[in-house]
């Protein structure tokens, strides 16, 4: 005796081997032996053997019409060999009763299963729906395999054209645009941008790589939401001094400006005054939840995104010709140019002048060979520096040496111009030694009053935000908290609300462990890498853009390790496979090959080693620094 049985949702055949009450010893066609459950069992039979019972049934089932054995099975339950009697006229074979069963077992929508080889035909209602669906997915899928044939020929279907930006940045792969897009990119081995690009779509590389970055972070616009325009300050105390700032060309948020006062003792006291925002935001108002939401500005060649609506920044910046609110960092500079005691206030202070870095770089060598220029505010930025070289020594950590490069991009009219910048230069090293000392200064204020703070941190290398004051050994101070850039980080607007009210004599709005402080720390963290990562990409494509720009055919660079080569006049940092074995520092020149701005990869072959010691160079990829 032969059986047919059921075993999880599958039907199968098998030889009666021993026979028991509950169970059954079965061999399968293929000598498969195992015991199957008698409740299990839907057919016992003798004819056709087991191994050609399932094709014959499959071959009968073929000439069914689900929708007639539908419409013949009624509403009720039923058993499968009742409609195969029904459908034969008589006691259907094996054969016959198996391919109804194999039939129904096939077609879930027209028939419910109830139990072992038993139905109930779905209602009529529910059918049409069922079947009205089918026919959609499949006219679906027929559209997309049409668009899939159409990118194939790089010809963009409209419907797809219309998505672009949303296939490329965010797709949502439920979608059949995104499932033929991404057939079509298998079959001709091309990334979506490429594609797009060979349709004719994309044609301007540098808003395919600036929209990656609005579609991220701006994904309903860049454009700020009406908001009230704050007041704060008119109550405070005037500052007895004037105070001047030093920023880039185009600086709009300007943050921070410096003071200085000759005493009657003949000792200098310098002031270090911060916008202060912090009086006019308050915590939870509506340009908070603006700041909370950006919560920085980015910055990329030739554009960046504030913070803060421009009102508000233009209302706090600590412009030429105005009496703004600030918070106040004093100290009297001794002979060894080291700070005596410190004391802060928050106050109004008048701006006297913006200077630039464009006009005042040429006090840089100026500087350093001990000579002057004439221009305004020289000598206040010579004491300056002069303070901020004798607090380098005292922290024990030298800026990075002088041959290390910084740039500075310049994009006008689609061309762009980079320009190196010394890294440690006085002026630059002037404003980043003041703004050291007022956020490891703020940042032990607010440690010894036990006021929470959000603090950077650095152990084992590794730099990481923090609400407890622990050291920063990078900076080789015992605590560092940002609060020198509240128009641009909200990591400094929020510590700024906690300082001015320690100054004020009033309660933090924020404790250690509120969660309002936490998840801002936390959210800033994360948002802030993925703006330096958007910028640095930014850089890559100008570098590469410059490259075309001024048709640069040779490059010289620097080895930094194995084959990897730092290149003169631009950021960027490139693999030669051809480079020979080369120690590091060692001098090369490098032949461009090409040139993709759409992927933002250079191809370079190497062409010959150069006298010289790039080493300095080498070692600058290890070592980014700190941004005050």
């Amino acid at each position: 005796m032969q059986v047919l049985y059921e075993e999880e949702g599958e039907i199968k055949v098998g030889t009666v081997l021993a026979q028991a009450p509950a169970s059954l010893q079965v061999e399968s066609p293929h000598g498969r032996r195992s015991k199957v459950r008698a409740a299990n069992v839907l057919l016992s039979f003798e004819q056709p053997s087991a191994g050609e019972l399932l094709p014959q049934a499959q071959r009968f089932a073929e000439g069914l019409e689900v929708d007639f054995l539908w419409q013949c099975s009624g509403t009720a339950e039923f058993d499968f060999r009742s409609l195969a009697r029904d459908y034969v006229g008589r006691e259907p074979t094996a054969v016959e009763a198996t391919g109804v069963l194999v039939r129904l077992h096939g077609a879930p929508m027209y028939f419910y299963r109830r139990g072992k080889g038993r139905f109930q035909p779905a209602p009529e209602a529910t059918l049409k729906l069922a079947l009205a669906s089918v026919e959609k997915k499949q006219r679906v899928l027929a559209q997309q395999e049409a668009w899939t044939k159409s990118l194939a020929r790089f010809e963009c279907p409209g419907e797809i054209a219309a998505l672009k930006d949303e296939l490329l940045y965010a797709p949502d792969r439920n979608k059949p645009e995104t499932k033929a897009l991404e057939q079509a990119c298998r079959e001709s081995g091309l990334t979506a941008a490429r594609l797009f690009e060979r349709c004719g779509l994309l044609t301007d590389t540098h808003q395919f790589h600036l929209k990656r970055f609005l579609h991220e972070f701006f994904p309903r616009g860049d454009a700020f939401p009406p908001h009230p325009l704050p007041t704060a300050g008119e109550e405070l105390p005037l500052a007895p001094t004037v105070a001047f700032s030093l920023d880039e060309v185009g600086t709009t948020e300007i943050d921070d400006a410096f003071s200085m006062t000759r005493l009657e003792s003949g000792m200098l006291r310098i002031g270090i005054h911060i916008a202060a925002p912090a009086l006019g935001i308050a915590p939870g108002s509506p340009l908070d939840a603006i700041a909370r939401e950006r919560l920085s500005t980015a910055y990329m060649p030739g554009r960046k995104y504030t913070m803060l609506p421009d009102d508000v920044v233009a209302r706090f910046s600590l412009d030429h010709g105005a009496a703004q609110p600030a918070v106040s960092l004093y100290f009297e500079v001794g002979e060894d140019g080291l700070p005596r005691a410190t004391h802060s206030r928050v106050e109004r202070i008048n701006i006297a002048a913006n200077l630039r870095h464009a006009q005042y770089d040429t006090l840089n060598e100026a500087f350093e060979a001990g000579k002057g220029v004439g221009l305004p505010y020289e000598g206040e930025l010579r004491e300056l520096w002069r303070v901020a070289t004798a607090l380098e020594r005292q922290r024990g950590r030298p800026s990075t040496g002088a041959a290390i490069l910084d740039y500075s991009f310049f994009v006008e009219d689609d061309r762009v111009r980079i320009v190196p910048r010394k890294r440690g230069a006085p002026l630059d090293k002037l404003v980043s030694e003041l703004m050291i000392l007022v956020n490891a200064s703020w940042g032990e204020l607010l440690a010894e009053r036990d006021v929470a703070a959000i603090y950077r941190v650095q152990s084992t290398g590794k730099v990481r935000l923090s609400v407890h004051p622990e050291p920063h050994e990078g900076l080789g101070v015992r605590s560092y908290a940002w609060m020198s850039s509240p128009l641009r980080r909200y990591v400094d607007l929020v510590n700024q609300r906690q300082l001015v009210a320690a100054l004020q004599g009033r309660r933090a709005p924020f404790g250690r462990t509120s969660e309002a402080l936490l998840s801002a720390m936390r959210a800033f963290e994360l948002t802030y890498a993925r703006y330096d990562e958007h910028q640095r990409a930014m850089e890559t494509y100008w570098s590469l853009r410059w490259l075309q720009q001024e048709g640069v055919h040779e490059v010289e660079g620097a080895v930094v390790r194995e084959n990897l080569v730092r290149l003169d006049g631009v950021p960027l940092v490139v693999r030669v496979p051809s480079l020979p074995d080369t120690a590091a520092g060692t001098r090369v020149r490098l032949a461009v090959k090409s040139i993709d701005l759409l992927e933002c990869v250079i191809d370079c072959t190497y062409r010959e080693s150069l006298a010289g010691d790039g080493a300095a160079l080498a070692e600058a990829a290890a070592n980014p620094g700190e941004k005050a």
